[in-house]
């Protein structure tokens, strides 16, 4: 499996490249920006991005879904609460981002924990409520890319629209109880000390996580 992690300015948003080394299939999570920039990368290993996977509907995390499907022709995947708030015409220019996004329609909606092929990679998409109603975690091959339910040093914010402290919780009890401890942490945003870490570490150490009583 192949992992490129690119940073965003805005906001220091992650977005991630991942392909199958032998299909060439790819998909990108939440690809904000850079969208030349993602598929130069994905040209150079010589990779087919056939799929976005959304963590969750905020613009931070979504806004470069529509350049991305036009340029590429990959179906865009997010949760079934995720659908209506995707699609408004969002205007993030007022918080520093130069530019209107609104996200076509998804082609993928999940309604439930599953599984999900990229090529040869299996993902399983895991519903992960807590910073929104409609937050997806992947997992895949002990590499798992949180969104914002899971920072390197934090959790997401529980205080926007559909967040909830306690589906946090059981989200995070649910990750850290069902994923191996070395499972490398691959985090929405770089808000911590370095850029990835592990559960192991995160169930000890991430304020949180402590908070909420995991450790």
């Amino acid at each position: 499996m192949i992992i490129k992690q690119i940073l965003s300015e805005f906001m220091l948003t992650f977005i991630y490249l991942i392909g199958c080394e032998k299909t060439k299939e790819a998909v990108v999570i939440d690809p904000l920006n850079e969208i030349d920039k993602i598929i130069n990368i994905s040209n150079n290993l010589g990779l087919k991005i056939k799929y976005i996977f959304n963590t969750h509907y905020h613009a931070d995390h979504t806004n470069g879904n529509r350049e991305l499907k036009e340029k590429t022709g990959a179906n865009i995947l997010i949760h079934k609460y995720g659908v209506k708030p995707l699609t408004r015409f969002i205007n993030i220019s007022k918080i520093g981002l130069n530019m209107y996004s609104m996200s076509p329609k998804p082609d993928i909606i999940i309604d439930k924990n599953t599984k999900f092929n990229v090529g040869n990679i299996s993902f399983d998409i895991i519903h992960t409520q807590g910073h929104t109603k409609d937050g997806l975690c992947f997992y895949a091959d002990k590499n798992l890319f949180t969104g914002d339910l899971l920072f390197v040093g934090c959790t997401g914010r529980t205080d926007l629209p559909g967040g909830s402290r306690n589906k946090m919780a059981q989200s995070l009890n649910y990750i850290f109880n069902t994923y191996p401890e070395d499972t490398i942490v691959w985090p929405g945003h770089d808000y911590g000390p370095k850029p990835t870490s592990t559960l192991k570490t995160e169930k000890r150490t991430n304020i949180n996580a402590v908070r909420y009583g995991f450790y």
